[in-house]
């Protein structure tokens, strides 16, 4: 018997997020301890008339294949990988882990040579063209696991409760309430739509950058469950300014806290962190890491706390995060890299504000337009 939870959670991913149609080949991947969601979801693309493909995660083969592979094992990409992520006409990600800190003793330098390698940039390529083009439906979404809500400070039961107000799951109609949301934030995009130029001024911060001619997307439960930003690519050359983000940046499950970067011309020229400071110079070193790919807003308002879980973090209504590294191609960026790394401030606090062409459009935590 599946529970009800992976079953309403299964019905939102597959029939309103990436909407399977007949025929269509559908490539889940996912770990071990996601079983009951694997099936539910399975089902739905049964039902819906498509092709499920499953690949199932076991613990420790990460953390395995990082300590016994040479070199050229870990820069090995399978042709077959590359095949999925060009012919499948959706690609879908569980969220979920036995041990978020199994990453904690690899070697920071190992790690950015496997994610900047230009093996892992060809796929993070193809991905990023095959939505751009809406030929690949995306969806990255959540496993309610004890490891996620412990780093959320959480029981697995208050955790289960937490996402439930994160998808709208407590509702009762969920794909109506984002079908609201997906209207309102239509709406802030045309509004943005001619914007030039970008500022944000906060707490140790006064960035600007360049959105001229760079489209602004919704995301409102068609590529994150949860969903809930609007976000654009900023103009690769034009950032320039400081900033200091609130919340620790985590990486394959490392914090780095305090994080402040210095632009000019639009790459980073100035980097410093209290803690994780060496994995984030090594993260800089990845070719075009230390560029903007993408600059958002979080307006998920049902998303109450911070949970080191960027799938949920960098929704918040309040805050909002920066990408380093690969751009939004649908959004127009030329950005290309090996990541994509997200990075929350904290907007609400006294004095914070967003400014598009000079105008104030959102205010310690509240859009004013």
């Amino acid at each position: 018997m599946i529970n009800t939870f992976y079953k309403k959670l299964a019905k939102i991913a597959i029939n309103h997020a990436v909407n399977v149609k007949k025929g269509e080949r559908i490539f889940i991947t996912g770990p071990a301890l996601a079983e009951e969601l694997f099936q539910a979801m399975y089902i739905e693309i049964i039902k819906a008339g498509g092709h499920p493909l499953l690949n199932v995660q076991i613990e420790g083969i990460q953390e395995l294949r990082l300590k016994y592979s040479s070199e050229e094992q870990l820069l090995y990409i399978d042709p077959i990988q590359k095949s999925i992520m060009k012919e499948f006409d959706s690609y879908i990600v569980i969220s979920g882990d036995y041990n978020t800190r199994k990453m904690s003793l690899v070697d920071p330098k190992l790690i950015t040579k496997v994610q900047g390698s230009p093996a892992n940039r060809e796929l993070w390529g193809i991905l990023m063209e095959r939505m751009g083009k809406k030929e690949l439906k995306y969806l990255l979404l959540p496993f309610p696991c004890n490891s996620f809500a412990q780093e959320a400070n959480m029981d697995l039961f208050s955790y289960f409760e937490f996402i439930k107000k994160a998808l709208f799951l407590d509702q009762e109609d969920p794909v109506k309430e984002w079908l609201a949301m997906e209207k309102k934030q239509d709406e802030i995009c045309k509004h943005l739509k001619d914007t030039e130029k970008i500022q944000i001024i906060g707490e140790d911060t006064d960035l600007t950058m360049s959105v001229k001619g760079r489209l602004w997307l919704n995301d409102c439960g068609h590529i994150n469950l949860p969903a809930g930003e609007i976000y654009t690519a900023p103009i690769e050359n034009s950032v320039s300014g400081h900033i200091r983000f609130t919340y620790p940046g985590i990486y394959q499950g490392k914090e780095i806290q305090n994080i402040y970067l210095e632009f000019k011309d639009g790459k980073v020229i100035e980097s410093t962190a209290d803690k994780g400071e060496e994995l984030l110079i090594e993260l800089l070193k990845i070719e075009n890491a230390d560029i903007l790919g993408e600059f958002a807003i979080g307006t998920n308002y049902g998303i109450t706390q911070f949970t080191k879980n960027m799938l949920f973090d960098e929704k918040l209504g309040g805050p909002i995060h920066c990408a380093l590294g690969s751009g939004i191609e649908e959004a127009g960026s030329k950005n290309k890299c090996g990541i994509h790394w997200d990075i929350l401030k904290d907007m609400k606090l006294k004095g914070s504000k967003i400014l598009a062409d000079d105008k104030v459009i959102y205010e310690e935590g509240k859009w004013k337009i």
